[in-house]
């Protein structure tokens, strides 16, 4: 896990740990910045917490960091050490683009993270995009639950969110069998296929099953039981 400390939010430390620990253990911990900046001492105290190795790299010139460089590099020398089987990057910068793409020619693993901002090229390289404001609303939805105060008003600052139906639709023509249906799993696996920073979360729900199971106008779902283990299966309505 390698975090550029410039374009990251060290309050979402943790959520951005469990993200990535949900895809395999997180050996190599590392986030870059000049720490000789204030910018940086938000991070000082969390890195430590969570085991994280603070790489410093100093900024050649006035206005622009050399943070992506050092991340780059240390990124290749881990990728030909053999040491790992997948990378996540966290930022919300373009430069990363090519490191995503790289990594994933040679079959490893790689995912994102990142804020809405990010732009599409990164957030298409990588095998799997998670953005920071669905960590964000996840933690505000569990405080509101804890307290029972929970509020479904929008406010006007509040944009509407993209259809799902088209990523979902594809996704769904891709997983599809003979008889018409598709397996749950193998639709979310061709969901990151077309559109790696689609999340359910976006849309207001943990799963995708439950996010299926609310768009009944849809999509219908029924469950088979193959030697002891429930598979749930999804058809999409005319």
């Amino acid at each position: 896990m390698l975090i550029d400390g410039d374009n990251a939010q060290s309050s979402l430390l943790p959520q951005m740990l469990v993200e990535a620990g949900r895809h395999g253990q997180v050996t190599v911990r590392r986030i870059y910045g000049d720490w000789t900046t204030n910018s940086m001492n938000s991070w000082k105290e969390t890195l430590n917490y969570h085991a994280f190795q603070p790489i410093q790299q100093f900024r050649y010139t006035v206005g622009k960091n050399a943070t992506d460089s050092a991340m780059i590099i240390d990124a290749m020398d881990i990728l030909h050490s053999g040491v790992v089987d997948g990378f996540c990057l966290v930022s919300s910068d373009s430069d990363y683009t090519r490191l995503a793409t790289r990594i994933r020619e040679t079959g490893v693993f790689v995912m994102g993270i990142g804020e809405k901002k990010t732009p599409k090229p990164f957030v298409n390289a990588c095998d799997l995009f998670v953005y920071t404001e669905n960590l964000v609303a996840e933690t505000k939805a569990a405080q509101q639950k804890r307290t029972q105060t929970s509020r479904t008003r929008k406010t006007k600052d509040e944009k509407e969110e993209p259809d799902p139906m088209p990523v979902l639709s594809q996704a769904f023509e891709m997983a599809m069998g003979q008889d018409g249906w598709a397996r749950l799993d193998v639709m979310g696996n061709a969901i990151y296929q077309v559109d790696p920073g689609f999340d359910p979360r976006t849309y207001g729900h943990k799963q995708l099953s439950r996010m299926l199971n609310k768009l009944k106008d849809k999509f219908e779902m029924r469950t088979k039981d193959l030697e002891g283990q429930l598979i749930f299966y999804v058809k999409m309505k005319e």
